[in-house]
């Protein structure tokens, strides 16, 4: 599948699956004895069916997407990599929209934190995806530079690849969480719509600052959290960084 400059494919070889673990090195700077995927199991997704994908610039790998055949006739997509600001991410995720239609699948699920803002804003605003469960400590302390050993709570999206994508124009909506000095503060908030603010740069601020990050993701546990618990759906993400609850 052909992009501006990307092109993306199926992997099979084992050169390869070890190319894409270099790559996710590079992107995570993980602990060794724990790294988002390895070869072995690349290697088992391929051949088993499952979908193992790689982006490639001028002959360079720029991005990686790891997934496996699940339950329900969808496809649950593990890890994702990429070379930030080239349009890797669309363009791996265009692949696997057409690689899932071909084989009859017409789900695809994945997970990621819910404090990362500009993942948000790709998942939920451009890809149309909906969060549909909110998970504490999916992964375990995560050893890591972008996660920095903090806990790993994540959204649980699905994506449904026969729906028309519309783009929504938010509601307004009364904020329950905002970003104050880099930090969480939280506000009783009532209505059919809520507001839950996101910090600009999580990364950033738990190297720079880990009690803030800490305080960040409790407050996303407790305010989104329990928004969804209580049978609210997110059904959007703002240019600013809120997600945007209906009352259940």
């Amino acid at each position: 599948m052909e992009g501006d400059r990307v092109t993306v494919r199926e992997l099979h070889e084992i050169g390869e699956f070890a190319d894409v673990r270099r790559l996710f090195d590079a992107i995570w700077r993980p602990d060794p004895a724990n790294p988002p995927v390895t070869v072995e199991l690349m290697r088992v997704f391929s051949h088993a069916g499952g979908y193992v994908a790689g982006a490639y610039e001028d002959g360079e790998l720029v991005g990686a997407c790891v997934g496996l055949l699940a339950s329900g006739n969808s496809l649950h997509s593990h890890v994702t990599g990429a070379v930030p600001g080239r349009g890797v991410g669309h363009a791996l995720k265009s692949h696997q929209r057409r690689w899932c239609l071909e084989r009859g699948i017409d789900r695809v699920t994945w997970t990621y934190d819910p404090l990362v803002r500009r993942n948000a804003y790709f998942n939920i605003a451009k890809l149309g995806a909906r969060p549909f469960e909110y998970v504490e400590n999916f992964y375990g302390r995560m050893a890591d530079a972008i996660n920095e050993g903090a806990e790993s709570d994540r959204l649980v999206v699905e994506w449904l690849l026969k729906e028309e994508v519309v783009a929504r124009r938010p509601d307004e909506g009364v904020a329950a969480l905002l970003e104050v000095g880099g930090r969480p503060v939280r506000e009783p908030a009532h209505g059919p719509v809520v507001l839950v603010g996101t910090p600009a740069d999580i990364e950033t601020l738990r190297r720079r600052d880990p009690g803030a990050g800490r305080a960040w993701r409790h407050a996303m546990r407790e305010v989104l959290g329990g928004l969804m618990a209580g049978g609210g759906h997110v059904t959007g993400f703002t240019k600013k960084g809120d997600y945007v609850v209906s009352a259940g």
